[in-house]
């Protein structure tokens, strides 16, 4: 297995004695990118799923493991940019070129312009790795481009390759930071439509996000993670930030006593539990609990407190998860829009509604690929119907709490805002306030959260009381 760097390699093509070219090298971390952003590709595989199977299977850990995430990830990442540069170095644009002979380029392209592999080491690589999977004559062609864009350095092809910031805005950012014009615009739009702040925004959404921690209270406490190695949240009691190393690792997760859970997750939860309601106060819902994180706070607290969680799912996969990282919760497979249970039966209702999940781009990298406007309206009618519901299930001065896991303000502050004026029984109440801890979070009634405010997912939370 080759060093990290890729460094001591055999040139990418160079003859050797006797004219002969020397046999490629096979990089198994190198493989292990390529193959994920195959599949990714192919079909349609989620990168946070797939990646930690490939490198149990291939055997990889520490410096090799942490290369193939980092060239995985950052290339999907980096995407938009990398084709616009392919596009400038090539006689075809990188739609026509045969899309597996494209990725291993789009790997070689990251590899010069954002990381410390040294540039000869990176063709070399990439070249080696062309020649094994695609073939010979492509890695010609690999070689060509590659040595053209080794040429400059990331800062000094954006002017070329992106439109210029005071004639197109969005234009100018979406290739800067590699994402879709549109979730550009839609970005902008939410957090204020600033320049600067947008172009942070989209930074964050490029950066590896650091590990988060849940200490289920009842069954783990953050003092314990510390110890093993953690560090203690700035925002949730319950949190604990990972600086390195398989979260597995710690006793507490491997145990089942605590888990990998965003900080914001932890908190929209940990709000609905905030407010108060008079009477009764036994009865709680998760709606739309798979895969199980805000769940399995809910029911921790839930078991605390003497109350009763019910968590349902539509899809029974998803269900068998909440199942397993709960204690005492009833968990049924339901949809939300057809709901299993009768009305106003829950003094609290979380409703985690399905959306672009265009606040978690950090961790899951090649979803802004994926996803198109068209989406936003689809979800969108999915989203008001489950908000709807979630104010049917809840009895008359009970809470619910609408969640997603975007900022688009089609998903958040506009499904919100048609709903509670469509019913007249429903009043919204100051979100921000149920999270005092927390600054920056918007002037309310809704609370916003932001990977380069909080370092957290893009998480939206509105608390709405029905009359």
């Amino acid at each position: 297995m080759g060093s990290p760097s890729g460094a001591g390699r055999t040139g990418g093509g160079r003859p050797g004695a006797g004219g002969r070219r020397p046999k490629p090298v096979r990089d198994e971390a190198r493989n292990v990118a390529y193959d994920l952003l195959r599949a990714v590709d192919e079909r349609d595989a989620y990168a946070n799923l797939l990646m930690p199977t490939l490198l149990r299977e291939r055997g990889l850990s520490g410096r090799d493991a942490a290369l193939a995430t980092e060239l995985a990830y950052g290339t999907l990442r980096g995407l938009g940019t990398y084709d616009e540069i392919v596009a400038a170095c090539s006689d075809r644009p990188p739609e026509d070129i045969d899309p597996p002979l494209l990725d291993a380029i789009r790997l070689g392209v990251h590899q010069l312009l954002k990381t410390r592999v040294p540039p000869h080491a990176a063709v070399s690589a990439t070249v080696d790795l062309v020649r094994l999977r695609v073939g010979t004559g492509a890695s010609k062609f690999a070689n060509a481009i590659l040595r053209k864009v080794a040429t400059r350095d990331f800062d000094q092809w954006l002017p070329i390759v992106a439109p210029d910031p005071g004639e197109d805005a969005v234009g100018h950012l979406a290739v800067a930071y590699s994402h879709p014009r549109w979730i550009v615009s839609a970005l902008r739009d939410a957090v204020g439509g600033g320049f600067e702040e947008t172009a942070d925004l989209l930074a964050a959404d490029n950066e590896r996000p650091a590990v988060t921690l849940v200490a289920w209270p009842g069954r783990s406490t953050v003092g314990e993670l510390v110890e093993d190695g953690a560090a203690a949240a700035r925002y949730s009691p319950y949190a604990a930030y990972l600086p390195e190393g398989d979260p597995a690792s710690l006793e507490a997760v491997a145990q089942g006593r605590a888990a990998v859970q965003d900080e914001a997750s932890q908190l929209v939860a940990l709000a609905l539990t905030r407010v108060p309601v008079e009477g009764s106060d036994r009865y709680w819902l998760d709606m739309c609990a798979g895969p199980g994180g805000k769940a399995g706070l809910l029911d921790a607290l839930a078991v605390q407190n003497d109350r009763h969680l019910l968590a349902a799912d539509q899809r029974f996969h998803r269900a068998r998860l909440v199942w397993r990282a709960t204690r005492r919760a009833g968990v049924i497979t339901a949809d939300g829009t057809r709901p299993a249970w009768r009305d106003g039966a829950f003094d609290r209702v979380l409703v985690d509604a399905p959306c672009t999940g265009l606040g978690a781009l950090r961790r899951r990298p090649e979803a802004r690929w994926r996803r198109s406007s068209d989406s936003v309206q689809e979800l969108g009618a999915i989203q008001r119907r489950l908000l709807g519901s979630a104010l049917d299930a809840v009895r008359p001065g009970g809470v619910v709490a609408y969640v997603t896991c975007s900022p688009h303000l089609a998903e958040t502050r506009v499904v919100v805002g048609d709903v509670v004026k469509r019913r007249g029984d429903a009043e919204l109440l100051d979100a921000p306030s149920y999270l005092r801890e927390v600054d920056h979070l918007g002037e309310g009634p809704y609370a916003q959260f932001w990977p380069h405010r909080h370092g957290t997912d893009a998480m939206f939370l509105s608390l709405i009381r029905r009359t």
